[in-house]
């Protein structure tokens, strides 16, 4: 077994497991996903870390324990269609494309554009695509999507996500107010969007996504 090998069947057992992630499904993806072709060269003794890992100025990897635990809470199915927004280099997408039948990548970073369709290759992940289009505004032509998955914490939740919920779909996301985020799943039923915080989460802000400044006089 190479050391990379060890370190993901480590970060699996030590950092994902005793963190109640039980979906078998979830925990194969990330034993079989080669997390370090995902990050910079110089970032690969790192991949496997309890930690962030930042893959260029706009994006940064979330720790594998946030990242797995807001997955398993999207609770993605085989026959379903997930939307993955600011996606980077695109280790969620090919995480989300072993769970999912098909897997929408949006990206407006130019190193992780550059480089995400090559890796995703190179992990066989024939079923995702990422797309150069702006994170805030989704990708609504493809849509509506079971699951959007959102890589990195927010202010506030931009309408045109939750637009493209498909009735029964979940929003899984950090929303962030102050140091701590809540990672929280927004569904749509036909009552309309409902919510729940499923647990504390300190993920990287998401550039672009603060909330707007009120001022008053």
């Amino acid at each position: 077994m190479s050391d990379f090998a060890e370190a993901r069947q480590a970060m699996v057992d030590s950092q994902i497991r005793p963190s109640d992630v039980t979906d078998r499904r979830l925990l194969a993806a990330f034993e079989t996903v080669p997390r370090e072709l995902f990050t910079p060269r110089s970032k690969h003794a790192s991949a496997y870390a309890d930690a962030e890992v930042s893959t260029g100025e706009q994006r940064r990897m979330m720790r594998p324990r946030d990242l797995a635990k807001l997955i398993h809470a999207a609770d993605v199915q085989s026959d379903e269609l997930v939307l993955d927004i600011a996606c980077g280099r695109g280790y969620s997408t090919a995480i989300l494309a072993r769970m999912a039948e098909t897997v929408v990548g949006v990206e407006n970073d130019e190193d992780g554009l550059s480089r995400a369709s090559g890796i995703l290759a190179e992990c066989d992940a024939d079923n995702a695509v990422v797309i150069d289009a702006d994170p805030k505004n989704g990708m609504p032509d493809q849509g509506p999507y079971n699951v959007i998955f959102v890589n990195g914490a927010v202010e506030e939740v931009p309408q045109s996500w939750l637009d493209q919920l498909a009735e029964g779909g979940r929003l899984a996301v950090v929303v962030r107010d102050g140091p701590v985020g809540k990672a929280t799943i927004f569904s749509r039923s036909a009552a309309g969007i409902g919510e729940r915080v499923v647990f504390d989460a300190a993920v990287s802000p998401l550039p672009g996504f603060q909330r707007e400044q009120s001022f008053s006089l």
